[in-house]
């Protein structure tokens, strides 16, 4: 409300008064309004981008990102090599969420540790079944990394607002079928025709990706989602060619 000189001083206390109370602060210097011609807009550019982790490049050059921090459930299962899942477990704990690794083989992961600071940064490894509650908000969200194997137990801690849970299997396994129907997104790199084949039957894959799944190269990952898919290559930073080697399929 802007105030006249006609009203009585005690007006304006009780009006300046009632608006701290409801809020909005002090009153500030007033300033004219941006305006812009509407044959202006156009030239307007604006940095607008999708908010996660870049997971590698789409065939067109163009950065793909994996948007973990959500405010709902979500789960993703990643057929692939160690090393897919360790950069995109860095990457996350760069975005600053917090990365809690489940793992029968905790050797693997220790080195990502140190370098980390010691599990100090972001990063913490758990043995399988001894991940405790993370207590994921959306300041502080998590991704629960699942290394347990082809036949991984019942996770202790599921996915939740703001806690993402990523499975990894190197290969498929009888349990395949019921974690792909599970998951909001999959990630396939390198497999078998045969494997190929049953993973197409579980997520409605076309006849061009049975094929193309048995050559895709080290650190190329077709990610599917219920309507979409996407091939992506994952390319690492000196950095993590350092720490974890150039990328691989094979463990």
């Amino acid at each position: 409300m802007t105030m006249t000189p006609t009203e009585p001083q005690g007006t304006q206390a009780v009006s300046i008064s009632s608006r701290l109370r409801a809020g909005f602060g002090l009153l500030g210097p007033r300033h004219p309004r941006h305006a812009l011609p509407v044959d202006q807009v156009e030239a307007l550019s604006l940095p607008i981008g999708d908010d996660g982790v870049v997971v590698g490049i789409d065939p067109e050059g163009q950065p793909a990102v994996l948007g973990v921090n959500r405010p709902t459930p979500y789960d993703i299962l990643l057929i692939s090599g160690l090393w897919t899942a360790q950069v995109l477990a860095l990457r996350a704990a760069a975005t600053g969420a917090r990365v809690a690794v489940e793992t029968g083989r905790p050797q693997a992961w220790m080195q990502m540790v140190h370098a980390m600071g010691g599990g100090q940064n972001g990063l913490a490894v758990y043995d399988v079944g001894r991940v405790p509650p993370q207590g994921a908000s959306a300041g502080t969200p998590v991704l629960v990394v699942r290394d347990c194997g082809m036949r991984p137990p019942r996770g202790r801690v599921t996915s939740a607002p703001w806690q993402s849970v990523l499975t990894l299997l190197p290969y498929l396994s009888p349990v395949a079928p019921r974690l792909m129907r599970q998951a909001r997104l999959v990630g396939v790199q390198r497999v078998s025709p045969d494997e190929a084949a049953e993973i197409g039957r579980v997520i409605g894959l076309p006849r061009a990706d049975l094929d193309t799944l048995p050559t895709l190269p080290d650190g190329v990952t077709l990610w599917c989602t219920e309507r979409d898919r996407q091939y992506v290559m994952t390319q690492p930073t000196d950095a993590e060619v350092g720490l974890l080697g150039v990328a691989r399929r094979m463990d």
